[in-house]
């Protein structure tokens, strides 16, 4: 037991003092449709950061995509990974989020020596040590900005599946549930980019299985 509880002392030291280290968010994971898309940004050390920065979801759409094209001009390094429907109903969208996460860090981890995670979760099988940080979109700029990429990237796929599937609105809620989003389901069915394990898209395949 000591010598497990060492070795994540260290890990942990390590990461607090580690220069450059990847910070990692998510965004989707509670939507009906459409991927979970996890992304990681790495900033060199000693570099004036992007301006701004703050947690996603407190922007709005037209800072977002200003302070997307900051972050992916100036870090050192980035990566964004959508995780699709058809592997989220497979293994669970919690374990759908900690495969993107796994990705996003493999990624960029020749440039990162060590992540943080936000969250209270460390995805097991990452390349180099790591920390969770509670509220981190709101306390480390690497997280902040990796939320801003996950957000962006995400509502733009969401763009594009309302342009394939316009009657379920997904330009404007973005997957979520909504109560738009749940008559267009009720109304229409479920379309192929919706996640089938999540109960009211199972209620309504349920409803229309023939008997």
């Amino acid at each position: 037991m000591g010598r497990c509880t060492d070795q994540l002392t260290l890990q942990l030291d390590t990461v607090r003092a580690a220069e450059p280290f990847a910070g990692v968010d998510e965004a989707g994971r509670g939507p009906l449709a459409g991927p979970v898309v996890v992304a990681a940004v790495v900033f060199a050390p000693g570099r004036t950061p992007v301006n701004g920065l703050d947690d996603s979801k407190v922007l709005c759409a037209r800072r977002r995509d200003e302070l997307y094209a900051r972050i992916v001009e100036r870090a050192l390094a980035w990566h964004v990974v959508a995780v699709e429907v058809e592997e989220i109903d497979r293994i669970n969208i919690y374990q759908a989020t900690m495969a993107g996460m796994r990705r996003a860090v493999e990624a960029v981890s020749h440039l990162a020596v060590a992540a943080r995670i936000d969250g209270n979760v460390i995805p097991k099988g990452l390349p180099c040590p790591a920390e969770a940080w509670i509220g981190g979109d709101r306390r480390d700029r690497a997280i902040m900005a990796a939320s801003i990429l996950a957000k962006v990237t995400r509502d733009r796929l969401m763009v594009a599946l309302d342009e394939q599937w316009p009657h379920y609105g997904f330009a404007s809620h973005k997957g979520y549930g909504t109560p738009a989003h749940l008559a267009a389901l009720d109304l229409h069915g479920a379309c192929p980019h919706h996640r089938r394990s999540f109960g009211p898209v199972r209620k309504v395949i349920e409803r229309d299985a023939p008997v």
